[in-house]
């Protein structure tokens, strides 16, 4: 498809993490996204609310962009019990950084944050849409979205089904034993 900058939309997004204490010896800290600010400002690890040893941050605000093409991807997500979009993270790549994690994507599509998973190194979240980002996402996907028509595949005429090629092994000489393994064959002969 090619590119149509009228079928392409943008809008900042604060992410919100949350820093908790870890349940087990091996990670001292638990971390989660669980909120979005549509139309933020920038930041950077910004201190929202802190309680205890519970801390939520600002952590950073990047784009969340909607294209054309990916319109059945955001009715998907749409239809979903919860609208959800998807934060991708990944551990900074130097352990004493003062931030742990980076964000690297917010996404509306879950076919786009179902790609993100297959790797080791990005955690993917999950988190639920304000009222306002959903209708600004339904809008943009009612707005750009286009069926894709059904063409049934239509088969050719050649028939491959009268010759029996590569049925069974050559080492079996009887018929009926035509699917029998070749070890079987040999632990009779013994």
């Amino acid at each position: 498809m090619y590119y149509n900058p009228n079928m392409y939309s943008a809008m900042p997004l604060g992410v919100v993490l949350r820093k908790t204490p870890g349940v087990t010896r091996w990670a001292a800290w638990a971390w989660r996204a669980v909120a979005v600010l549509p139309g933020a400002g920038p930041a950077d690890w910004r201190v929202l609310r802190q309680e205890d040893d519970c801390v939520e941050y600002h952590a950073a605000t990047v784009m969340l962009e909607l294209h054309g093409a990916e319109t059945e991807s955001y009715l998907t997500g749409l239809s979903a019990q919860v609208p959800c979009v998807y934060v991708v993270l990944r551990a900074a790549d130097d352990p004493d950084a003062p931030a742990p994690l980076e964000v690297v994507l917010v996404t509306a599509s879950p076919y786009e944050a179902q790609d993100y998973t297959d790797g080791e190194e990005d955690i993917v979240e999950k988190v639920p849409m304000p009222a306002g980002l959903i209708a600004w996402v339904q809008e943009f996907a009612q707005k750009h979205h286009q069926d894709e028509v059904f063409i049934k595949r239509k088969r050719d005429k050649k028939r491959i089904d009268l010759l029996e090629d590569g049925i069974g092994d050559p080492r079996i000489e009887k018929a009926a034993d035509i699917y029998a393994s070749p070890a079987l064959k040999r632990r009779r002969l013994q």
